[in-house]
């Protein structure tokens, strides 16, 4: 059977208009061939416009008050009708008084004329009264509030510092120049003048707060400074001595700075400081570059610890060109800036970005010329910066408008060149120490406000001076060095972690000693054999004399070469005997003892000398008392009658 092939066109819609009977009767081709019949486009819209609305449509348009879907038709209005509908809406209009010109209705152009004495005169209604004494009152409430504002942040500032408790460590009997802290806060390192470094580990002390090593790191030359990289695990230190000093945790050397060549007088031509050093710091996020500063008029960048060289030297220059000494330096938080406090009281700055031939900011006036700049800090934001000198001031300065400082802090005295400043953690305030003035019986610890400038709060800390302070930002705890070599920690029980508080809370335990005697040899040579010492031998010789005596060697039993019987005979004939002999258990017995004459022998002494039943009945029955004889049944049987004398006989 063949089919035609089937051919897919468009589908014709016609729902309306029934299929007239034309159309039955004349197929088109493609529907004789069994396909679909194609239809136009434009019938076919019209063709589905055409379609009637369902039920539902129609229900929803009622439903909604709409006459139908798809586009809007543009709606008609009829103005004579809107007009009469807005003058009956509309209110009356007022009639103007007499009196009135026209010229009064229209509004008055340019500034309002002056107000004439009748107007002045006129009362102010009781309303606008009534405004202004509240506005005034108003005012007057928020200018107290700023005021008790203002008293609440400074109390807010003070509630914030950890000084309710506090702990001594003691260093040595000198004072301590230098004091850093590990950046995980386990651990503080400190440096004195006598040439002593201590570690001090805060998961590892008790209450009697030790530290755990004590070293010399540059012999016989004060530690001046000490800090942490930013990984912790290596300290920088720097010394009296012109070569810095890079140790490991524990203290173990790694890396000493070269010597640079003291008759060159160009100090870029040398490969390290040739003079005493005054500060150093490591880089913020390079753990292998740090900044040295010395009394050579160099800063000097040093990178990696196999190259012994610096990378870069810098100059710092007073006002008429000619050298002068910086007595600190720092970077900034994102090192993009290297700052230099020198002797002649000036500040200089240097972009590391570009080549350090002239400085970025220089204030020359900044501090007391002559006086050192001992500590140069920058926040935590980065955009302030903070200044302590020997000319007994602290100034505050804005990098941005770096001409005037924005506040200055006078009558701190100083008399270490090594006496800093630190801000807090959240760059509010600025905390400085005091050395101890004539006349004066302890030295102030001072906090103050970096916005509002005034003195927050005022901590005695010692009857000595006040050199290095270190508020750690992650423990919150507060660290002062002094000048008679004790380190005070300052900490508050709900605001600081860890730190002290883990070795306060352990009790000290004091270590067993163990006593040793030492054995002194007394040298007799002409003694006689009797007297005589025996002479110290090494542990080889004794331990071969040892070897030859069979009793500390605990030799075992040779074998026998001759004889008969050997061991067991000697001890008896069998192996029972010997087992019993060598063991001592029982005394030697004769095989050839007769049994029943051995415990016959003892029945003589045990009847003069009873031990076992007579003594027992001596008390209570002293002479014996035995059964009667009983006369002898007839009827019983002969095996059942006691026996008596008569029946023996």
């Amino acid at each position: 059977m063949q089919r035609g092939k089937i051919s897919f066109g468009k589908i014709q819609l016609n729902v309306n208009k029934p299929p007239a009977d034309d159309d039955k009767e004349k197929p088109e081709p493609d529907a004789v061939a069994g396909g679909f019949k194609k239809i136009d486009k434009q019938q076919m819209i019209r063709q589905i416009e055409d379609v009637p609305e369902d039920l539902e449509s129609q229900h929803l348009k009622e439903v909604m008050g709409i006459s139908g879907f798809g586009r809007k038709a543009a709606k008609v209005f009829d103005i004579s009708e809107q007009i009469a509908k807005a003058r009956i809406v509309a209110p009356p209009v007022p009639e103007p008084k007499e009196g009135e010109s026209e010229e009064d209705d229209e509004d008055v152009i340019g500034p309002l004329p002056p107000a004439t004495a009748d107007s002045e005169q006129k009362p102010k209604p009781e309303s606008t009264k009534k405004y202004s004494e509240d506005a005034r009152n108003a005012d007057d409430d928020d200018d107290e509030e700023g005021d008790s504002d203002s008293g609440d942040d400074e109390d807010n500032l003070a509630r914030r510092i950890p000084y309710t408790h506090e702990v001594k460590m003691q260093h040595g009997s000198r004072a301590v120049l230098a004091l850093a802290g590990d950046p995980s806060g386990a651990r503080i390192v400190s440096g004195s003048i006598d040439y002593d470094m201590c570690f001090w580990d805060f998961a590892g002390m008790d209450s009697s707060m030790r530290s755990f090593r004590q070293l010399q790191p540059c012999e016989n030359h004060p530690i001046r400074g000490l800090q942490y990289s930013v990984t912790g695990d290596m300290i920088l230190v720097i010394s009296g001595n012109a070569q810095a000093k890079v140790l490991d945790r524990d203290g173990f050397e790694k890396l000493e700075c070269c010597k640079g060549d003291q008759y060159i007088s160009d100090m870029t031509r040398t490969k390290g400081h040739v003079a005493q050093l005054t500060s150093g710091c490591w880089h913020p996020f390079n753990r292998e570059q740090f900044l040295t500063a010395a009394l050579d008029g160099t800063l000097r960048i040093w990178q990696g610890f196999r190259a012994k060289e610096q990378t870069q030297v810098i100059k710092t220059r007073a006002q008429g060109g000619l050298r002068t000494n910086a007595a600190a330096c720092n970077y900034n938080r994102d090192a993009t800036l290297i700052a230099a406090g020198c002797v002649d009281g000036s500040i200089q700055t240097w972009d590391t970005r570009k080549m350090f031939v002239n400085t970025t900011h220089c204030v020359r006036d900044a501090h007391q010329k002559g006086s050192e700049i001992t500590s140069i800090v920058f926040s935590y934001v980065g955009q302030q910066l903070a200044t302590r000198s020997n000319d007994e001031t602290m100034k505050l300065w804005d990098l941005r408008s770096f001409k005037q400082p924005l506040h200055t802090w006078t009558n701190l005295y100083s008399r270490y060149d090594t006496t800093d400043c630190c801000f807090s953690p959240d760059d509010r305030m600025l905390v400085t120490g005091e050395s101890l003035p004539k006349g004066q019986a302890e030295a102030h610890l001072y906090f103050y406000s970096t916005q509002s400038f005034e003195q927050v709060q005022r901590i005695p800390v010692a009857n000595s001076h006040i050199i290095k302070t270190l508020w750690h930002p992650k423990l919150n705890q507060l660290f002062v060095s002094c000048g008679n070599g004790i380190i005070k920690c300052y900490y508050d029980e709900q605001r600081s972690i860890r730190g002290a508080k883990l070795c306060v809370v352990k009790t000290h335990r004091k270590r067993q000693q163990m006593e040793l005697v030492g054995v002194s040899q007394i040298i007799t040579p002409h003694a006689l054999p009797l007297f005589r010492q025996e002479k110290t031998r090494s542990s080889r010789k004794k331990m071969e004399k040892a070897r030859l005596d069979p009793v500390k060697s605990k030799r075992p039993d040779l074998p026998i070469t001759s004889g008969q019987g050997g061991r067991v005979a000697s001890s008896g004939g069998t192996l029972s005997s010997y087992v019993i002999r060598n063991l001592g258990l029982s005394k030697r017995v004769d095989d050839d003892q007769d049994p029943r004459e051995a415990i016959l022998k003892y029945a003589k002494d045990a009847a003069e000398n009873p031990y076992w039943i007579a003594p027992a009945y001596k008390q209570t029955q002293p002479k014996a008392i035995f059964s009667e004889k009983l006369p002898a049944d007839e009827t019983a049987p002969a095996s059942k009658k006691p026996k008596t004398e008569t029946d023996d006989k």
